[in-house]
């Protein structure tokens, strides 16, 4: 079968005409310029308060992404290539060694095999993954696996997956990771503050989060699984972007329930509107039950419908996926061949 070579995807203008009606960012910023870091604001809880959410408009909403648009052919794979440097390489396991996060690390640096890569044309695009995540006991391995690389290291942090480690002992978990290696902190809030709508309690822990980060992006998971509504994740959302979150994030992954499209529209449209008041730009990951290449296709409509264009690129998206990889693989792999591949032919690690 022959194969017309990739290239990069074209880069998109990002104007305020190509943005959703209401949303203005700040002006002069192309799409792979990365945004000013959030220093986020102060507690505004009545806006928090005065936040509700109608399930039945957000239900109809994202039910009808999958009939708005449709992307086949050369461009479903320059899509997916897109996903690609999105993902945030993921093993949070009981079971993970030194040698697994290594093997994930050269997943990481050289994600697609090389005979794909080279039937699609896109050897010049130096492709990698958006960033490796793994606990802090391997975040130095992480660190010197991917040295030289550009992929950043992600610990998971504060008490990960429940958040209830003592306060002291979350900060410090914090101030060690960073000391190891790592340049992105995905921290875990304390699901009781929202559902008892403690904010303000909910505030100064994410503020205290950040600081302790430093330099280091902070990603905020919400357990949205936990949250009960979807009014709680708007507000959940709302507080830890006045906090200062460079991200929020769905779901640690081990909760029953994680990224789901209805909740990622709460939290992009919260995006927005923090956008839209404040002038800056936070960005988003969904995590958990993301497998397929079809779904990170529908994410990504979401984010470049919602958002725009400059929610496509890692600086302000990130997939939380540790088996994605492996489907987007075999759909590429099926648009160079014809012929879907065994699942032993795109091994993770």
């Amino acid at each position: 079968m022959t194969v017309t070579p990739l290239h990069a995807p074209r880069p998109l203008r990002s104007t305020d005409s190509e943005l959703p009606d209401g949303v203005r960012w700040p002006t002069g910023l192309g799409p792979d310029i990365p945004p000013a870091r959030n220093p986020g604001t102060a507690l505004d809880l009545a806006l928090v308060r005065a936040t509700k959410v109608n399930r039945s408009a957000v239900e109809r909403r994202v039910a009808s992404l999958g009939g708005r648009r449709t992307v086949k052919k050369e461009w479903q794979a320059a899509w997916l290539l897109r996903a690609i440097t999105c993902m945030d390489l993921t093993t949070l396991a009981g079971d993970d060694t030194p040698g697994n996060v290594q093997r994930l690390c050269a997943k990481a640096r050289h994600p697609l095999r090389g005979d794909i890569v080279d039937a699609l044309g896109v050897r010049d695009l130096g492709l990698t993954v958006g960033a490796v995540c793994v606990y802090h006991q391997y975040v130095a391995t992480a660190a010197e696996a991917l040295k030289g690389s550009g992929v950043p290291v992600a610990a998971v942090s504060t008490g990960f997956p429940a958040g209830l480690s003592p306060f002291e002992q979350r900060l410090a978990e914090i101030h060690a990771s960073v000391a190891a290696g790592a340049t992105e902190i995905d921290i875990v809030i304390t699901r009781a503050h929202v559902l008892t709508g403690n904010w303000q309690a909910l505030y100064d822990e994410v503020r205290a989060f950040r600081d302790a980060c430093g330099e280091a992006h902070l990603k905020t998971i919400l357990g949205v699984g936990e949250l009960a509504t979807l009014t709680n994740v708007a507000r959940a959302s709302q507080v830890a972007m006045m906090a200062g979150s460079d991200f929020i994030k769905t779901s640690t992954g081990k909760e029953t329930s994680n990224a789901t499209l209805p909740v990622g529209l709460v939290m992009t449209r919260m995006i927005r509107d923090f956008g839209s008041r404040t002038g800056f730009e936070v960005g988003f990951k969904p995590a958990g039950g993301i497998r397929t290449a079809k779904q990170a296709l529908d994410w990504l409509i979401l984010m470049k419908e919602e958002l725009g264009d400059r929610w496509l690129r890692p600086h302000l998206f990130r997939f939380g996926a540790s088996g994605l990889l492996t489907d987007v693989e075999r759909q590429l792999e099926h648009f160079v061949t014809g012929r879907y591949a065994a699942a032993y032919r795109q091994p993770m690690v």
